[in-house]
């Protein structure tokens, strides 16, 4: 059975996140998820984790542009520390050349040893364009050949799986580097409407991978739709918790 802890990107509430931070938290918390990846600078710092205690949740991780941790870095640390998380995620880059992503990813380097020296870990998140070929190489590819070990490979499914890519066999082939993985629900017919388990993706063998292969720390179920994610982000728990029961 599936033991990891499952947390909920904050993204998937983003229209009542960015209202009502404490508000979306507490329906995290109700739906029965264990902690929350938070995403841009929104609010104060001192307001994170007052809002985390009063929410009752824990922080899994944090998705920040490579610009924020070189041009402000000193900020993103204070947040960070603030909230207790060991783990951030740049969430986005593009690049029209094998040369781009191979400069993106010493970037990535910089700024992992920088981080290192306080207790956090830099991962790189992808979406769809990173499994289109870029001078006959995948962006994914290339970040992952050109980053060293402490930068983590947070695969989001989904995008994965809208990039034309098998996200199971991206997650076996880089299972050491899995630290945090984005469980987001795919469909050909339907896109990313379906909630996890009611769409087309391999979600025991994805699961099972982590668990048993991989070094994955939290599972973060991402939801992409704005229609309706409250009750998708609660079906997708209600089937992931089918897959890992409660002690």
């Amino acid at each position: 059975m599936i033991q990891l802890p499952i947390a909920l990107q904050a993204y998937s509430l983003r229209r009542i996140y960015e209202d009502n931070p404490l508000r979306a938290l507490k329906l995290i918390r109700e739906a029965g998820y264990d902690g929350v990846e938070l995403y841009g600078t929104h609010f104060q710092t001192e307001l994170y984790p007052a809002l985390l205690r009063e929410a009752g949740l824990v922080c899994a991780g944090w998705h920040t542009g490579i610009d924020a941790l070189e041009q402000d870095f000193d900020n993103t640390l204070r947040r960070n520390l603030a909230v207790g998380n060991h783990s951030i995620a740049v969430p986005w880059f593009n690049a029209d050349s094998a040369a781009g992503w191979k400069a993106f990813a010493e970037r990535l380097n910089a700024a992992a040893e920088k981080l290192s020296r306080y207790g956090i870990r830099l991962g790189y998140h992808n979406h769809a364009h990173e499994f289109q070929p870029v001078d006959e190489e995948t962006p994914w590819s290339i970040v992952a050949e050109n980053t060293e070990g402490p930068v983590f490979l947070q695969l989001d499914t989904g995008n994965a799986a809208e990039g034309g890519a098998d996200p199971l066999a991206e997650l076996e082939k880089y299972p050491h580097r899995a630290r945090t993985v984005h469980l987001k629900p795919y469909s050909k017919s339907a896109g990313f409407a379906p909630a996890v388990g009611e769409d087309d993706l391999p979600w025991e063998a994805m699961l099972e991978s982590c668990e048993q292969r991989g070094a994955t720390e939290w599972l973060i179920v991402e939801y992409e739709e704005e229609k309706d994610p409250v009750s998708a982000v609660q079906r997708s728990l209600s089937f992931l918790r089918k897959l890992r029961p409660r002690d």
